[in-house]
C-alpha cells in the first residue's frame, strides 16, 4: 500500500542519514524528525508550481490568515492527495518554515538541506523561493510571539462552608473555589483553570500574589 511504501522509504532514508550522522541547520543542528522525512516523500509528488502555491498558503497561515483546506484539496488533486495528506503536508511545511526562520537559516542552505532529505531540486527551489521572500515577516511574527505571555482575563470565586466529608465526619471550615480564565496571547482564546483552597492556603496565596505585585510595580 501507499502508506507501507512511504514507511519503508522513511526507514531507509533515516538509516542512510543516521549512518552519515547528518545534522540539519533548519532543525537546530539536530536530526531531522522521522515524520518530516515521511512528508518529504509526499511533497515530492507535487509539481514545482503546485509546491510554490501550497507554500504560499502555508506562509499566509503562519502570518495569521486562515488556511482554506477546500482550496488546497483542489490544488493537490493532481497528486491524488487525500484530506489527511493535505493536513500532514501543511504541518510539515509549517515546521520547515518556522524552524528555519527561528534558526536564521538562509534560503540557499535550506534548499541544500531539503535536497539532502530527498525533496526534488525543483520543489526545494520553489519552497525556498517562498521562504526567502517571507523570512523577514516570519521572523517578525515569531519575535512578537516569543515576547507575549498569557494574560489573566477574569477571576471568579465563591466560598463553600464544608460541614463534613466522606473522610471526616466533622470539618467545619470554609473552602474557596477559584476559577481563573487565562487568555492565550496567540489564539486569543480563554482557558478556564479551576481549583479549591482551604482558608489557610488561600491566605498564603494572597500573600504571595501581593508580594509579586509589589515586586513588579517596583521594577516598573
Amino acid at each position: 500500500s501507499r502508506t507501507s511504501l512511504r514507511r519503508k522509504d522513511v526507514i531507509q532514508r533515516g538509516a542512510w542519514l543516521h549512518e552519515r550522522k547528518m545534522k540539519f541547520r533548519f532543525c537546530g543542528d539536530l536530526d531531522c524528525p522521522d515524520w518530516i522525512l515521511a512528508e518529504i516523500s509526499l511533497l515530492s509528488k507535487l509539481t514545482s508550481i503546485k509546491m510554490k502555491l501550497l507554500c504560499s498558503q502555508v506562509v499566509k497561515d503562519i502570518l495569521g490568515e486562515k488556511i482554506d483546506y477546500d482550496k488546497l484539496m483542489k490544488l493537490t488533486a493532481d497528486a491524488k492527495y487525500e484530506e489527511s495528506d493535505v493536513k500532514s503536508s501543511v504541518a510539515a511545511l509549517e515546521f520547515i518554515f518556522s524552524s528555519a526562520a527561528k534558526h536564521t537559516v538562509d534560503g540557499e542552505s535550506l534548499d541544500n538541506e531539503l535536497q539532502q532529505l530527498g525533496l526534488p531540486k525543483e520543489n526545494a527551489s520553489s519552497l525556498c523561493k517562498v521562504y526567502s521572500d517571507s523570512i523577514t515577516s516570519l521572523q517578525h511574527v515569531f519575535a512578537e510571539q516569543s515576547l507575549r505571555v498569557s494574560t489573566l482575563e477574569s477571576v471568579d470565586w465563591r466560598v463553600d462552608y464544608v460541614l463534613s466529608s466522606s473522610a471526616l465526619q466533622d470539618i467545619g471550615e470554609p473552602v474557596i473555589q477559584l476559577k481563573m480564565n487565562r487568555k492565550d496571547p496567540i489564539t486569543k482564546e480563554a482557558t478556564p483553570i479551576t481549583f479549591s483552597l482551604t482558608g489557610q492556603k488561600f491566605r498564603l496565596l494572597f500573600k504571595d500574589l501581593k508580594q509579586a505585585h509589589s515586586t513588579m510595580e517596583s521594577l516598573g
